[in-house]
């Protein structure tokens, strides 16, 4: 394995390889980045050699099979189908790309080279979000929250690319429906791009969801709520945790029968619990990834799943720039 990035990523993709070292499932070669000396840290720290270049560690190591891509989304496309040209399968950070077209090229570069490529979707890992997918049935109304504090990390995309990109894969994979209309507002608070948004989805199915992302908070909150007929399910996605409120009379959801009963100040309501299969999402994500390249098989997140995100996220931050026109709100 490689990591190709030193950053914040970068560098929790490298300890989670490091660990699976020590356990015997992979060996970490080398931590590539321009910032030799950003790079000779991390490679330090976890045991393995800094690169200044992906062709000098590949060079030095032609046994690489697989790499994390963990540098800026600007760069994604060039340093994956960098990889993916050598016949080095990749782990690619969401979003897969800055645009649609660099998204396009990495599916074509993928399927000419016969390489695995999965895309960070985070969340999908979440134990919480694997505990509530055998209980959906027709989600119709979603809230969502995602805020965070200011940091200069990520800047090189809005925060509906940084941030709010999680919850539209999540509610993508959740709905399975087409989109029918998006209504956005957002502003630059703190740096030169949108860096809190509100948006309105409606999709197809006449499901409706109403996404708040933010990076210049005073708080941190990652919940997801959404109801469906005779139920409501609540996710706290920080705390790994599932409740899941059924009106009694109405028909259960799949599973829903097998929950832990919780208390409850209403008798018409029941209030349940899944069981939570606790795991950091991270380690869940690479373990994946792993299994992928091992076995050639599908990825957990393709790049399609992550073009599908990244395609709704544009349409989003285009409504942002329309509505800004409309009532004479300059983005900078």
């Amino acid at each position: 394995m490689g990591v190709v990035g030193a950053g914040a990523f970068g560098r929790n993709h490298a300890r989670v390889y490091h660990t699976l070292q020590q356990a015997g499932h992979v060996r970490l070669v080398g931590v590539v980045d321009p910032d030799t000396a950003r790079a000779d840290l991390v490679a330090r720290e976890f045991g393995c050699k800094s690169f200044g270049s992906i062709e000098q560690m590949l060079t030095t190591h032609t046994e690489v099979q697989a790499a994390s891509v963990a540098v800026p989304t600007v760069l994604h496309l060039k340093v994956a189908r960098a990889l993916m040209q050598a016949d080095v399968d990749v782990l690619i950070e969401k979003p897969v790309a800055t645009t649609l077209a660099e998204a396009d090229e990495l599916l074509q570069v993928a399927a000419a080279q016969k390489r695995v490529a999965q895309v960070g979707h985070l969340e999908r890992f979440n134990p919480a979000v694997r505990a509530t997918l055998p209980l959906i049935n027709k989600p119709m109304f979603f809230e969502v929250h995602r805020l965070s504090e200011f940091s200069p990390r990520a800047l090189d995309v809005d925060v509906v690319l940084d941030l709010m990109i999680h919850d539209l894969d999540i509610v993508l994979t959740f709905v399975k429906s087409e989109v029918k209309e998006i209504r956005a507002v957002g502003l630059p608070i703190l740096s030169g791009k949108v860096d809190i948004a509100n948006v309105r989805v409606e999709f197809e199915s006449g499901c409706v969801a109403n996404f708040t992302a933010s990076r210049v908070s005073t708080e941190r909150v990652r919940k997801l709520r959404f109801f469906q007929a005779g139920q409501y399910i609540s996710i706290d996605y920080s705390r790994q945790d599932v409740l899941v409120f059924s009106v009694n009379g109405v028909p259960s959801a799949k599973s829903t029968n097998d929950l832990a009963p919780q208390p409850s100040v209403n008798p018409q309501i029941r209030v349940a619990k899944p069981a939570i299969a606790a795991e950091e999402p991270l380690l869940a994500e690479i373990k994946a990834f792993l299994e992928a390249v091992r076995s050639r098989g599908t990825t957990a997140v393709s790049l399609e799943d992550g073009r599908r995100a990244l395609a709704l996220g544009l349409e989003i931050l285009a409504e942002i720039a329309r509505h800004a026109g409309r009532v004479g709100v300059g983005l900078r």
